[in-house]
Parts: C-alpha cells; structure tokens; sequence
C-alpha cells in the first residue's frame, strides 16, 4: 500500500472514530470491484464483505429492536429491520461517513459518478461492516456499527422513512401546473441476481433527477428524491 493510501485510510478511520488492526481490511471494505478489473488488477474488492456484512447489519438491528422494543411483534420488527437497511436508508449512512471520498474505483466509473451512486455507497457501508466485525469481534463491532446506524433504525420505528418521493414530486409538480412526469430507464447493468436500475425522472421531456437502486422503484423513487432536492422542496 502506497503513502499516500494510507494516509487516505487514517484519514477516513479519524472519521470513523476507529482505527482498524489491519488495515487490509479497511482497503478491501473501499476497493469497489471496477477497480480490481482496471487499475487495481489482483487486488480483493469488497463483495464478500459485503456479503458478510449484510448479514451483520441484519443482526445488529434486529437485536437492537428487540431490546428497545420489548412491545413489538415479529411483524413490526420485521416491517422496521426491512427500512432500516434498504438502500436509501443505508445512503443516508454513508453519506455521513463520507464514504464515496475514499472509494477505490475505475477510471471508468469514477467518470459516471460512482462516488455518489446509491446502489454502490450502501454496498460500501455493508462491506465496511463487515470488515469492522472480522477486525474487533461481534461484540465489540456491534456497538460501533449501532452508534451510526441508531438514527436510521429509530427513524425506520417513528416511520420517518417511509418517504414516498414519487408522490410529493407528482404533488408539487401538479400544483403549480407544471406538467407531467414520466420515469424512464437511462441503464441496467450488474449480473442477472444483482441487477442495478438507473432511472430518470423527466418533466416535459426535461431530465429532473437521476436515481440508481437494486429495483425500478428504488431508483425512481431516488430520481424523484433528487428533483424535489433540486426544486428546494426538501434538503
């Protein structure tokens, strides 16, 4: 690892408030797998973290609820769990962490705007829990990883999340007769059990907002979110 990546990881562990045992580990979490075909041939990419973190994240929240919420069914704690680690829940996240700074990606997607791309930031964040649980143990990482995801799990409980961007952009458009809008599909890549959705949201022909998720809906509702933002009708 040259210098001038390490600095780059300390950096991102002042931010995180944690310094990892191996770094190795923190580099894998922030290698996206473009790089690993370019630039950063045989070096690992963070899937399999991601794939362990994802169930990590899963427990963390679920065992959170269960806790804090003594009175909640199996229903509702599935119904929170299920918002709390969607992917616009996870967005908020890593975002927070700045996590698209210290992304390792191809030239090519860092040229699309992969350091802000939903679908990537939120794979990120669950490669980097993972990560923080091979490095300190379950215990440990789960108070870490509740520490910056308790605003999510509380807000997905309150109902904070359920966020319909499609319907407040139709609602805002139509009551200044601005027109109408349409979604349309800009591009789906990824293999055929991990497909990304690129989505823009158009008003009279005008792209509005651009949004990527893992389903159709997820990256419209992303495209709207972006055109309400743009509009100034939410920050």
């Amino acid at each position: 690892m040259d210098k001038n990546r390490q600095e780059k990881l300390n950096a991102f562990q002042r931010e995180l408030g944690y310094t990892f045992r191996d770094i190795e580990l923190l580099n894998t979490a922030l290698t996206h797998s473009s790089y690993v075909k370019g630039e950063g041939k045989g070096q690992d990419h963070n899937e399999r973290l991601e794939f362990l973190g994802d169930a990590v994240l899963e427990v963390c929240v679920s065992e959170y609820l269960y806790k804090k919420y003594p009175d909640m069914n199996e229903g509702q704690m599935t119904k929170a769990r299920s918002l709390a680690v969607n992917e616009t829940a996870l967005l908020d996240v890593a975002l927070k962490l700045n996590i698209g700074d210290y992304l390792l990606l191809s030239f090519g997607e860092e040229h699309t705007g992969g350091r802000k791309k939903a679908s990537i930031l939120s794979d990120t964040l669950e490669a980097l829990i993972g990560a923080m649980f091979l490095d300190l143990g379950m215990e440990t990482a789960k108070k870490l990883i509740t520490d910056f995801t308790s605003k999510v799990i509380e807000d997905a409980v309150s109902g904070a999340l359920v966020k319909d961007y499609k319907t407040m952009l139709q609602e805002y458009v139509q009551s200044d007769h601005m027109g109408s809008i349409q979604y349309n599909i800009k591009d789906i890549s990824g293999p055929d059990h991990k497909k990304v959705f690129t989505m823009q949201a158009e008003l009279n022909g005008e792209i509005i907002g651009t949004g990527t998720g893992k389903s159709k809906q997820e990256a419209s509702q992303l495209a709207a979110k972006m055109a309400l933002e743009k509009f100034g009708q939410i920050s």
